[in-house]
Order: C-alpha cells, then structure tokens, then sequence
C-alpha cells in the first residue's frame, strides 16, 4: 500500500525586491515523481539546495505544489478539508527542535500535539507517558527542554510527533545540529519506531553513515530526483554520486580507494566492521 504519492511535482520561490516586485523565481522542485510504501525507511539525499527540504514540507502540507500533486495516505494535500488529517497522518520533525518545542515542561510540550486534534484528555497522558517511554524520555518528564541536550530535545519533539498518532514520520536533517552520540541516539530511536511500530519514515539528511540501513534512496540535485534505490545500488555508483557532490559511506569510500590500488575486496562493503573483515582475510 502506498502511503505517499507524488506525481511531477513543482515547487517555485519567488524573491522579491523591497518594493515588492519579482526579481527572481527559483524552481526548488522540477518534476519529482516518488512513491512510499507503508512501513518503508527511505532517505532522501542532497546537497544544500537540493530541493530535499522543500520535498519533506510539501508531504506535511507545509508547502503547496505550484505544480503537480501529492498524495497522503490517498489525500490530496492541496484539498483544505483534508490538511489536518494529512498533518496528523504524516508528522514532521524539523532540523533544529527549539523551532518545535512550545511549552515549558517536557509533558505539556509532548501533550499539544494531540490536544490540538481534539483527543480526550485522559487519553492524551495515556499518550504522553507511551511516547516519553518510546523515545527513552520519561526520567525528564517534569523537566524543562532548556535544560536538555539536543539529541534530548530532538527526541522530545519525536514524541510529540508521535503522541499524535501518524503513519508516518518526516525527518528534516533531524541530527545536523546534534554531536556523535545524539546523532546516534535520535537515528536509533528512529530505527527502533520502523521496526516494531511499524511507522512509516521519510528521512532527509547529506549524512551518508544514517542511512545504510534504509529501504530505499532517493538522491536529489537541483530539484529532481537523479538517484534511486537500495543504498547498495546507489552507493556503489561512488564516482555518479562524487558528481553530485556527495560522500558515500566511509567504509564504502575506503574500499572504493582500495581496490583502486588493487587490493581483491568486494565491490560493496558498507561498514566497517564488514571491511575489517575482508582485510584481515587478505593477511
């Protein structure tokens, strides 16, 4: 069953000068066609200016196509009468989490989401301690997010993502501005909400490392999409890739430069403990 949709969509800034007269209109999105099956992890992948972030708001209904349609769980984003059910249906959790967090206290901040579709108060704290638990959250109930870290933060708004109920959960560089461990921790809680909840994950990101585990790949570069496939597919295409001004995976990255020079390893080794492996057969 496909959760998501999307056939030959378009999406313009226009810039304007102070007196409010178009000077410039850049496509972000120039024709993307892309489609998600329910349970599914997949990434989309690209440089700064890709398009990639543009696409992640355009499934939440943040942005409306200037072209072209996306579907959400069979609703059309575009239609007003469906925005709500489409937001709670395909939540978003944006880079930085304090353009997220709203309350004071960790449990309040996790209980709005729900609280502002209408879900009975009883069963809202039901749905704040479940999430709290799921993201590894509930020794900070009581807390204030201003004194969390950011990989806590960003887990805090995961949760009030979840507390909402979505099918599936939109990630926007959600470890950029997070250190190693909370770039760990937030992708594993991710992992974790695909495989036993089953939720639907769309994560966007240019961190090669977050993404091996992934379903599928989809890689952007001037608003379309050039790139598609099983992380195996895609990252063999190291020299394609390299073009479009991405890394592949370091161990990817490292084998590639190895079997330049000669060595008879595997076209395709995605870790590196897989490459030590290899290595140590060699000697």
């Amino acid at each position: 069953m496909k959760i998501i949709k999307i056939q030959d969509l378009i999406h313009r800034y226009v810039r304007k000068d102070d007196d409010g007269k178009e000077i410039e209109t850049i496509e972000a999105i120039a024709g993307v066609d892309l489609e998600v099956e329910k349970g599914q992890f997949i990434a989309v992948l690209g440089h700064n200016g890709s398009g990639k972030s543009s696409l992640a708001k355009h499934i939440n209904g943040l942005l409306m196509p200037a072209e072209g349609t996306v579907y959400v769980k069979g609703m059309d984003t575009q239609s007003e009468a469906d925005i709500w059910k489409i937001r709670q249906t395909a939540g978003i959790v944006l880079q930085n989490p304090d353009n997220q967090i709203v309350a004071n206290i960790v449990e309040e901040d996790v209980a709005f989401g729900p609280e502002n579709i209408g879900v009975p108060t009883e069963e809202i704290w039901e749905r704040v301690a479940a999430c709290l638990e799921e993201v590894g959250m509930t020794a900070y109930r009581m807390s204030s997010p201003n004194h969390l870290s950011g990989g806590q933060k960003q887990r805090v708004a995961i949760a009030g993502i979840l507390a909402m109920e979505p099918d599936c959960i939109i990630l926007d560089e959600p470890t950029a501005m997070l250190d190693p461990k909370g770039r760990q921790d937030v992708i594993k809680t991710v992992h974790r909400l695909n495989q036993e909840k089953g939720i639907t994950i769309i994560l966007i990101t240019h961190k090669m490392e977050e993404v091996v585990e992934a379903d599928r790949l989809f890689v952007m570069d001037h608003g379309k999409v050039v790139m598609s496939g099983t992380p195996t597919e895609v990252f063999a295409r190291v020299d394609e890739m390299k073009g479009y001004g991405l890394e592949v995976p370091p161990a990817m990255e490292l084998t590639y430069e190895l079997r330049k020079e000669g060595l008879p390893l595997p076209e395709i080794i995605m870790t590196k403990e897989e490459l030590v492996k290899e290595l140590c057969q060699l000697s």
